[in-house]
């Protein structure tokens, strides 16, 4: 316990080296001074609380929240002061608030550690005292050697020992890690792999050192130390020999692996993160408001305060015949008494600080995200892929973006690739039908008959097929040890996986001319050359990597010579070129890109035995290193990878996904900067840029490539710079690479962002991951302070998707560490139009009233209260009972606005993403601007005047208004004051709503009803259990007057009036680009009603619920209705008329 409360206050961290060494099958050695390592044990631990700390940690965490901590002071005032309410009208908020949030977490930490049993309690086989001995998943310690069959997934990281295969391979899939369905091959390493039984295994004397924990799934540096006959072999470890758990086992009959990782130390585990918490414009906005609001609240209850003692400075005032003060009230401090009086009024007052509007807002932004899954425009069809929400807390920013980064390859394209044209040895050749031609000539060569290949082309077409990881999977097989007989036999059982679609389109390019990649067992690979089986033996694989951007192979060929096979950029091939056509390639290259084709470089080396030996000796050298290994293996790789021969390069298609360049241009109407931000060479980039839209054929395209100095890059952005002045009538486009980028921003950012303002289109070239991070942190935090949007599809695109305000996954081909990482996953690029245009639009209009509207209607609660306190001499006397205090933003007048922040509709769907400059009327946060606040908070005032002064007028002079002559009393008038503010304000948010649904009905005239109903039942009773009845009868009475009732009518009218006049003076005189659009729907109408007859293939027309979800949606698409072949003037679907008023509920016509 001692050492736990060590580790938690970091004076005894865990881990005191920064490697681990873990003895197979638990052989510690048997000498004295040997300290054991403490490791995790192997429970699974997702859950925050445990039945002991549940609630002190929930209520800790619930008061870290300023609004409901600034409640609790309320509440502990309210119990030590003698206050004017009671501590249960701020308790009871208070309570409900906790309770339901508490509930809500509880039970979601309930189904976590429901999952987490379910998981810890696994069957596993683990090897112990010589036999399998079955235990539960919790119980594997570091060290166990764990047995794992066919389809099961791995319960620890393990380093793979041996598997039923007689090369000690094994295939697996990390779907549930990354998304990545392709299987990937993992190794033993060669004195291991033998140990195919319990028993050799339990014979097996090793020691494996690795690096301590990390969370980077594909980063594993460790070694093995093999004793066999009192000789110690070590091996290098790398992640090929790491299990990863929550991986499965495929294809492979079982493994035995030795568990280096477990429990909340495995990497499946601490990539459990939190993401960093982002916050939007909105909720920085309402805190804005919430401390405006607390210094009103303020500065309410210290003039009170002092007005009090002011009037009281008079003695005929400070101490009446009526309320003579006691002898211990003339001896008290009066510095106390004024701080009592202080904090009384500060409850008084404090409802102005509204409790339920973070409950309200969490409701909404929760249920709100359920219409994004809910959409059938963002579902996609071939994949059965629908938009999916990770986080509902930037529903919001949808509607604020300013800037989009995108990601090139598997974003704008659909990366499918299709090997399209090669250049070998200085000629450029096209695949026709299987066979490769030279350029300018034709394939006229008869079926069946097997061309001859050049000594070049050969080559070239080997170090293709050869230098890769793609794997092979066989129908109706088990494993890949029998890959070279399958690929002898019928080939179309043979089907390729890579985690590169590059990678796949090339093997399978060079299959259907002829040189096939037939297979790999790990130590072997075979490719058949028309028919003519060959082996290499695979020595080495140099891994790719961002920094090299290429990746090679050393084999020994049939004849035993070695040789190196890289492929890769040619950025990074053609500087290490010794021979060959490298200028015909590069420009060969050019033209490929300039075609949109992705390009690669391939080249060779040949090694003398003695520069093998010495290759092979620095590899291992580099490879069983603990300390620094990616430096020296970098420093090894580049010592490989040169003196190189060109063989060619080749030109990959990757084709423009659907709807790209509407989408596109859909962005830029709307006000929205497009970027992009892709690691593509500069041509390809460019052809792909002008292809989608996103450059104009008009555009002057501006270049920042290819600087060398600091000085050549500022004379180049002051050149641009002229440009832009001197052509300012142009649209410009920038181009920049990573090396020039990098000089730009290290010294000259300012001159750089005036130019990038002033391109509507920026290109990105050559970009590093990090690099595109430092490019959305450049736009985020420059003066302006834009709302940015990252969207990509891969891992590379992962830095910059959590840097932007809001990240955007697409459901790609490359992984889903881009979906796992962002808050918002579609599956194609143009779902992105929608989701901006439409959803954005709908959620930051009602979100942001819904705010505005809140603190409105608490202005109008509080107010009058206020002024209140100048008839009663400030004596803290409370205007309303302390049940219409609690319930009156929980029940009176939450639900309306709840409904209304779900379903407001300003315009049509339709119109909105037909129309893309309406985005415009909402950016900049315009709608909680300080001016939109301010408008909000005097209306609210001159509300509340009208509330107590139009009761005050009516009963100030004759209070003799009910029939039998009796007066109205204090409890009355403030009745009538809560009477006509619960109607003023629920009819105020009816004026505010331009989509009305059965819901907003129901809520908005059921809460006005449910009112009067509670009043009458509350005031027609007396309650046993309260203290006092000020409220017996009240209600009844005051409804009884026809003046009260005609007060209530006239004030009503009196406030809301002026609203509707102004929204008709500016909807004629100054009209938003919203409110025409709104006028010209209501001349078109539009053709059909949506909602009621606009369904998707299989739906039944007239579902009750479909119905509502249509509405909710507000879909309607006309051909929808002709691809299922209904008719508009059908029985269900009549000839409709649906036409949107500008100021009321739709009208509709049949």
């Amino acid at each position: 316990m001692l050492r736990w409360i060590r580790q938690q206050l970091g004076f005894d961290p865990p881990h005191q080296s920064e490697t681990r060494t873990v003895y197979i099958a638990n052989r510690f050695p048997e000498h004295d001074h040997y300290v054991p390592q403490k490791f995790a044990d192997n429970r699974i631990i997702s859950s925050k609380y445990t039945v002991w700390n549940f609630v002190p940690k929930n209520l800790f965490e619930q008061f870290r929240r300023i609004a409901n901590f600034y409640f609790l002071i309320i509440f502990l005032v309210q119990l030590m002061i003698d206050t004017p309410t009671s501590p249960i009208t701020s308790g009871l908020p208070l309570f409900f608030v906790i309770t339901v949030t508490a509930i809500k977490q509880g039970y979601e930490d309930w189904l976590r550690h429901k999952a987490d049993n379910e998981v810890n309690g696994a069957p596993v086989y683990v090897v112990r005292s010589g036999s399998l001995v079955q235990t539960k998943s919790k119980n594997i310690r570091v060290g166990d050697i764990v047995r794992v069959a066919k389809d099961e997934t791995f319960p620890a990281d393990l380093v793979l020992l041996s598997s039923d295969r007689e090369g000690g391979t094994c295939h697996i899939t990390t779907a549930s890690l990354d998304g990545e369905t392709n299987l990937k091959t993992h190794f033993a390493v060669p004195e291991t792999a033998v140990a195919q039984s319990v028993s050799r295994l339990e014979a097996l004397v090793a020691i494996i050192e690795c690096q301590q924990p990390e969370a980077d799934l594909y980063r594993f540096i460790g070694r093995i130390t093999v004793t066999q006959q009192e000789e110690e072999i070590v091996r290098p470890l790398g992640s090929e020999n790491l299990l990863l758990r929550g991986a499965r086992l495929k294809n492979t009959k079982e493994i035995f692996g030795v568990a280096v990782y477990t429990g909340m130390e495995a990497k499946m585990a601490l990539n459990y993160k939190c993401k960093s918490q982002k916050r939007s414009a909105v909720e920085k906005s309402m805190n804005t408001f919430l401390l405006i609001y607390l210094g009103i609240l303020l500065f309410e209850a210290i003039l009170s305060t002092i007005l009090k003692y002011a009037w009281q400075a008079e003695s005929k005032w400070d101490e009446p015949w009526y309320n003579q003060k006691t002898e211990q009230d003339r001896n008290s401090s009066k510095i106390l008494r004024f701080i009592s009086d202080f904090l009384a009024f500060l409850v008084l007052y404090n409802f102005i600080i509204p409790i339920s509007l973070y409950v309200t807002v969490e409701m909404q932004k929760f249920l709100g995200s359920f219409f994004i899954g809910w959409d059938l425009d963002l579902y996609h069809e071939e994949t059965d892929q629908k938009a999916q929400v990770n986080t509902s807390d930037l529903n919001e920013e949808l509607g604020q973006v300013e800037y989009v980064f995108t990601d090139k390859t598997g974003t704008l394209t659909e990366n499918e690739m299709q090997f399209r044209e090669c250049s070998i040895n200085g000629i450029k050749y096209h695949e026709i039908s299987g066979r490769l031609v030279p350029e300018g000539m034709t394939d006229d060569s008869p079926d069946g008959y097997l061309p001859r290949l050049s000594g070049e082309e050969e080559l070239f077409l080997k170090a293709v097929s050869l230098c890769h990881t793609v794997q092979i999977s066989y129908d109706q097989t088990d494993g890949l040890e029998d890959s070279f007989r399958h690929a002898n036999g019928i080939s179309s059982q043979m089907e390729y996986y890579a985690s590169s679609p590059d990678e796949k389109a090339l093997v399978e390019a060079t299959e259907r001319i002829g040189v096939t990649f037939a297979g790999s067992n790990g130590e072997n690979m075979e490719i058949k050359t028309f028919g003519r089986s060959e082996k290499y033996k695979l020595l080495h694989v140099l891994e790719f990597d961002a920094n090299r951007r290429r990746m090679s192979v050393i084999l020994q060929t049939p004849s035993g010579e070695k040789v190196l096979f890289t492929k890769g950029a040619e950025s990074s091939i053609l500087p290490f070129i010794r021979s060959g056509e490298i200028e015909k390639t590069r420009v060969h290259v050019d033209e490929f890109a300039l075609k949109g084709l992705r390009t690669l470089v391939v080249a060779c080396r040949h090694f003398t035995p003695e520069e093998y030996q010495e290759v092979d000796r620095r590899l291992n050298e580099a490879r069983t290193a603990l300390q620094q290994r990616e430096e020296r293996l970098a420093e090894v790789f580049s010592f490989i990878e040169k003196d190189l021969e060109l063989l060619g390069a080749t030109g990959v298609e990757d084709k423009l996904q659907e709807k790209v360049q509407e989408t596109i241009e859909s962005l830029r109407l709307a006000g929205i900067k497009v970027w992009v931000l892709t690691g593509d060479k500069h041509e390809t980039a460019v052809s792909v840029s002008l292809s989608c839209g996103h450059f104009h054929r008009t555009m002057n395209i501006l270049e920042l490539v290819q600087q060398k100095s600091d000085n050549e890059c500022a004379e180049q952005l002051r050149r641009l710079a002229r440009r832009i002045k001197d052509d300012h009538v142009i649209q410009h486009g920038l181009v920049v690479d990573g090396a020039s980028l990098s000089l730009a921003l290290r010294e000259h950012e300012k001159l750089f962002m005036d130019i990038c303002r002033n391109c509507p289109a920026v290109l990105c070239c050559r970009m590093a991951p990090l690099q595109k991070a430092k490019v959305v942190r450049l736009i985020k935090t420059s003066p302006e302070k834009p709302i940015t949007l990252a969207i990509g599809d891969g891992a590379n695109d992962v830095s910059m998707i959590q840097e932007a305000h809001v990240g955007i996954g697409i459901m790609g081909k490359e992984g889903r560490q881009a979906v796992r990482n962002s808050d918002y996953a579609i599956a194609r690029f143009r779902f992105l139009s929608k989701l901006l245009l439409v959803h954005g639009h709908f959620y930051y209009i009602r979100i942001a009233n819904l705010v505005q509207y809140f603190f409105y209607k608490n202005v109008c609660f509080i107010t009058p209260q206020f002024l209140y306190q100048f008839v009663c001499l400030f004596s803290q006397q409370t205007l309303y009972d302390s049940v219409y205090l609690t319930l009156y933003n929980i029940s009176f007048t939450s639900l309306p606005i709840l409904v209304y922040s779900l379903f407001e509709q300003l315009v049509h769907p339709h119109v909105l993403q037909s129309k893309p400059a309406l985005y415009r009327d909402i950016s900049k946060n315009s709608l909680l601007s300080f001016k939109s606040f301010l408008y909000w908070t005097l209306l609210g005032f001159s509300h509340a005047l009208v509330f107590f002064f139009g009761s005050y007028l009516l009963m100030g002079e004759d209070t003799s208004l009910m029939g039998n002559g009796k007066m109205f009393g204090n409890w009355t008038f403030g009745t009538l004051v809560f009477t006509v503010m619960v109607i003023t304000v629920t009819l105020k948010l009816a004026l505010e709503t331009h989509f009305w649904t059965w819901m907003n009905h129901f809520v908005t005239w059921g809460s006005i009803a449910f009112y009067f109903i509670f009043s009458l039942f509350y005031g027609g009773i007396i309650w046993p259990f309260l203290h006092a009845q000020d409220m017996y009868f009240v209600f009844v009475q005051l409804l009884s007057s026809g003046s009260a009732w005609f007060a209530i009518i006239i004030i009503v009218i009196i406030c809301l009036f002026p609203d509707v006049i102004k929204k008709v003076l500016y909807r004629h005189v100054q009209p938003t680009s919203t409110q025409k659009a709104q006028h010209t729907e209501t001349h078109k109408g539009i053709s059909c009603l949506d909602a009621m007859c606009c369904f998707s293939d299989g739906e039944t027309a007239c579902a009750p619920v479909g119905r509502l979800m249509e509405r909710m949606m507000g879909r309607c698409n006309p051909s929808r209705l002709r691809r299922c072949g209904i008719s508009l003037s059908s029985l269900c679907c009549r000839r409709i008329s649906y036409k949107l008023e500008c100021d009321e509920p739709a009208a509709l016509s049949v």
